[in-house]
């Protein structure tokens, strides 16, 4: 057997329904077809570069605040950027956002970041937008699922 590939999750999860949507996505990435991948959920303030520098691919989550990512998310870029910038340039990478609007401005800010850091988006970006919606929870658990699919099948 090869070795195994290290998926990393870090997801801002400050309520129980954002915490449903993290746990639905590593519930996804952990299944049991998926012996080759390795999954670690972070909350991004206790996520670092040691953490994505050890990883194969990297899925983030966040909650939609004044039309930008969470402050969380946002100190998980600041502290890690210049530490992974030449050294993680290809990671892949998919997101998901939980917003109340359109979450137009939480993607563009993950992808300008993303881009400077030269990761790969490997999925189209998941956003749950408007009330909360049970179904938000299947679409992460089927971003995770086809996110630790890839890992598995050496498609990234």
């Amino acid at each position: 057997m090869s070795e195994r590939k290290r998926l990393l999750i870090v997801a801002h999860a400050p309520s129980p329904n954002t915490q449903a949507l993290r746990d639905a996505a590593a519930d996804g990435a952990r299944h049991p077809d998926l012996e080759a991948v390795e999954v670690t959920v972070k909350p991004p303030l206790e996520a670092g570069p040691d953490d994505v520098l050890a990883c194969d691919a990297i899925l983030l989550g966040t909650t939609e605040n004044l039309g930008y990512m969470s402050g969380a998310l946002k100190d998980f870029f600041d502290r890690s950027y210049y530490a992974c910038l030449e050294q993680t340039q290809g990671l892949p990478f998919a997101f998901y956002i939980r917003a109340g609007h359109d979450g137009t401005g939480t993607r563009r800010a993950i992808e300008s970041i993303t881009t400077g850091l030269r990761w790969r988006l490997v999925q189209d970006p998941l956003i749950c937008r408007g009330d909360y919606d049970p179904a938000f929870e299947d679409q992460c658990r089927e971003l995770g699922l086809y996110l630790a699919a890839g890992l598995d099948a050496g498609l990234f």
